[in-house]
């Protein structure tokens, strides 16, 4: 696609249907009910997959104002993941295949050719975050620090209260490695952010899945444009889509950085598409979010920021050694 195109895909389309109240607000007796529990409660609500989405989405409102336990200052939930030789990227003769399951949504093969081919990589034993890093834990970050650069999705700058514990979005790489910094010296343990095939193998886990839920896409499991939210959500609302080891939100919400640059895997190609137009070199994103199509939480995909308000792009940490409990 050349940047000519851009505009006529509906990947770059700005704005979404508008959603509808009942798709994202619960029924007054529901909220009632959900006014009157505990932050443990609540928390346990938001990643029930048997409650319903606005009443998870409401959930994690009344946490985000009252304080989510889930979230630790200085000490981030991890899951562990086991290490050993794995398998990353996908084989060229599947390609023509993703192409055509997306291409309603303006999917081509040259971003899908990026993925290719399939290879084997050593993996050490690492741990992953459970959830991105949210608002609430990247404010600590800017207080603390001084940093000057705010994200983007904060409104003039402002501290999202409400939304603390969505995820933080809008921020650039260099950002989101600083914060992994910071951290490390707060909590005298290495934090970092995870390289790009650890990040693929804690999404699809050693059965090699499409997506972190399984093979195929569901609307239901990722916060993704097809939800009609198009918005962020509170960490862990979308349980269904829980990746193999554990983590939340590694298909859709927001798209997060990984530690690696673009480069082409091992005998693949080097696909000079639109965003190399744009930016250039640039940091792999992964996972999809809020503002794109499902295509993006496929656990391959190869993505990155294009600038604009259709990308804001967050991160989630990982570490090599076992982190404190």
């Amino acid at each position: 696609m050349k940047l000519t195109d851009v505009a006529d895909s509906p990947h770059f389309k700005e704005h979404a249907a508008l959603a509808r109240r009942s798709d994202v607000r619960p029924p007054a007796k529901a909220a009632q009910t959900l006014a009157a529990l505990g932050p443990e409660q609540l928390a346990s609500h938001v990643e029930n997959p048997d409650a319903p989405l606005p009443d998870r989405l409401a959930a994690g409102g009344i946490l985000a104002l009252i304080g989510d336990p889930r979230i630790r200052s200085g000490s981030p939930a991890t899951c562990f993941v086991s290490g050993g030789t794995v398998e990353i990227g996908l084989d060229p003769d599947s390609v023509d295949t993703v192409v055509s399951d997306w291409e309603h949504v303006g999917v081509v093969r040259s971003w899908i050719d990026k993925e290719t081919p399939a290879h084997t990589v050593v993996l050490q034993d690492f741990w992953i975050g459970r959830y991105p890093v949210t608002n609430e834990e990247y404010r600590d970050f800017l207080d603390d620090t001084g940093h000057e650069r705010r994200p983007s999705t904060w409104y003039l700058g402002a501290y999202p209260y409400d939304r603390s514990n969505h995820p933080v979005a809008g921020v650039q790489p260099e950002d989101a490695d600083a914060y992994a910094a910071w951290l490390s010296g707060l909590s005298d343990h290495p934090w970092r952010l995870p390289t790009e095939a650890e990040w693929e193998h804690s999404a699809k886990g050693r059965e090699n899945r499409e997506f972190p839920w399984g093979n195929m896409f569901e609307s239901h499991a990722a916060n993704t444009r097809e939800t009609g939210i198009h918005t962020t959500s509170p960490v862990g609302a979308f349980p269904a889509g829980r990746s193999p080891y554990g983590a939340y939100d590694m298909g859709g919400n927001v798209e997060e950085y990984v530690a690696d640059m673009y480069t082409p895997y091992p005998g693949g190609p080097y696909v000079a598409d639109h965003l190399v137009e744009t930016t250039g070199a640039y940091r792999v994103a992964r996972g999809g979010s809020f503002s794109r199509f499902g295509d993006l939480t496929r656990t391959r995909r190869r993505h990155g920021a294009f600038p604009g308000p259709l990308y804001p792009v967050g991160f989630r940490l990982a570490t090599s050694e076992c982190p404190p409990a």
